[in-house]
């Protein structure tokens, strides 16, 4: 496979106004995977104008992104639909439901607002396959091109699409679902979710209590969301709510607070679901979860009967694995989770619901629901190296990890993860002994900095 020259784990991500990051090279993207959906639609046939929904988080710089991406479409004869602040799922939903051609997405999820990024779906509101993306980037070889002006895309700002998808997460959970006045304090991070979450929150029977709601362009996981859930667990000690809940910036990721603040992540919702919906019958094929998913989580799904694998670290690896297996349950540590028979994509809100619903169908607080988990200390030394230098490939640094792999056999996992945005190995050791947790881990990574110097 060919290199890639932009796109990352998901989508195109970097500092506003730098690299591809700029209003220059947003305008020239825009017209590129324009053409790219006007070639696919047909040439040679009757002209369409193909039809792409745009939807954005709440940081500054989304207004110069969206006007730019715009100007690149209806340039290549395109149609748009402006959906606004929009949760990335959301757009996911909407660009399928709405039958349009393709999606995207202007955000950077849980980065701080200086950082800004690009992500596409397809016409059935999934991410983007590798060969596709590489399409893309062939195409900003070409010059920017301007369809003949009866050719040309129209843009509009689409209505209700708020409507539309507090419905959709509704529609996520049984009709008779209701929360029955459960005290929950949601965190929206200040980001995409800030409108939509409480909405759906309440509409449901919560008594709800929201903090993150406040979106100013700069204050976008500012101390707040599932990046910061200290403010979270913090206000739920404090008002004696049954549980807390975090989304991301973009509101693809969620994690927990349970009553006592104690903060429950990515696969400590996976085990309520994946333990409940194995008891329901609703699951099917293996559980997926990562790289970084814990050897804890691993063990119980080993104990319970049910099949794991694991992918490549970013839920579209994690996405790509579940179609592989014929599995609809999946998730990242990070709070992505996956369920495939509810959204075509990791929707923060819609995996919410599925673990509310879990609890209230059964009677029980999330630490009860928890039992039977039991997770391995796990620890991760980032280790920065100069120029083209591979330090992971070393053979002093493959010695040092099997040396490692020896240590915690049986008892937990060492691995390397060379970063694919930045120049980083990122060491990590997790065993059911701290102490040897941390000596095999400085003895990895002083493997990993002696190959780097």
């Amino acid at each position: 496979m060919s290199a890639r020259r932009y796109f990352g784990t998901d989508g195109i991500r970097g500092r506003v106004g730098e690299g591809p990051i700029s209003a220059d090279f947003v305008l020239r993207l825009g017209n590129a995977y324009g053409h790219a959906l006007v070639a696919a639609s047909g040439a040679g046939r009757e002209w369409r104008n193909p039809m792409v929904v745009i939807g954005k988080d709440t940081r500054i710089s989304n207004y110069m992104f969206e006007a730019a991406l715009e100007a690149g479409l209806v340039a290549a004869g395109v149609d748009v639909q402006l959906m606004g602040p929009m949760p990335t799922p959301a757009v996911a939903h909407l660009t399928h439901s709405m039958r349009a051609d393709g999606g995207i997405v202007i955000s950077a999820s849980h980065n701080p607002h200086h950082d800004n990024g690009i992500k596409f779906f397809s016409a059935q509101g999934e991410k983007l396959d590798d060969a596709t993306e590489l399409a893309i980037e062939a195409a900003l070889d070409a010059p920017f091109r301007t369809v003949a002006s009866e050719r040309l895309g129209r843009a509009v700002r689409t209505r209700d699409t708020i409507g539309r998808y507090v419905e959709a997460c509704k529609n996520s959970v049984p009709k008779g679902f209701n929360l029955g006045g459960m005290r929950i304090v949601v965190d929206c991070a200040n980001g995409a979710t800030y409108q939509l979450a409480p909405l759906v929150l309440r509409e449901l029977g919560a008594r709800l209590d929201a903090i993150g709601i406040e979106p100013n362009g700069l204050n976008i996981n500012d101390g707040v969301g599932s990046t910061h859930p200290e403010l979270l667990a913090a206000r739920v000690r404090e008002t004696g709510a049954d549980l807390g809940i975090a989304f991301d910036g973009d509101g693809d990721r969620v994690l927990f607070v349970d009553a006592q603040g104690n903060v429950r992540d990515g696969d400590d919702l996976l085990y309520v679901l994946a333990r409940d919906w194995q008891d329901s019958g609703r699951l099917r094929g293996p559980v997926v979860g990562t790289l970084m998913t814990n050897y804890g989580f691993e063990q119980a799904m080993a104990g319970l009967g049910i099949g794991f694998v694991r992918a490549k670290v970013g839920d579209r690896h994690v996405h790509q694995q579940l179609l592989a297996n014929e599995g609809v349950l999946g998730g990242e540590a990070s709070g992505h989770l996956l369920c495939l028979d509810r959204a075509s994509t990791g929707d923060g809100i819609v995996s919410a619901l599925q673990v509310l619903e879990v609890l209230q169908r059964r009677g029980i607080g999330l630490a009860e629901a928890l039992q039977g988990l039991h997770k391995v200390p796990q620890k991760t030394v980032n280790v920065r190296y100069q120029g083209s230098s591979k330090p992971a490939e070393a053979q002093s640094v493959q010695a040092a990890l099997a040396e490692a792999l020896r240590a915690v056999e049986g008892r937990g996992r060492a691995f390397l993860r060379p970063s694919g945005t930045e120049p980083v190995v990122r060491v990590t050791v997790e065993a059911d002994d701290a102490a040897l947790v941390d000596a095999t881990l400085a003895a990895l990574a002083a493997a990993v900095r002696a190959a780097a110097s």
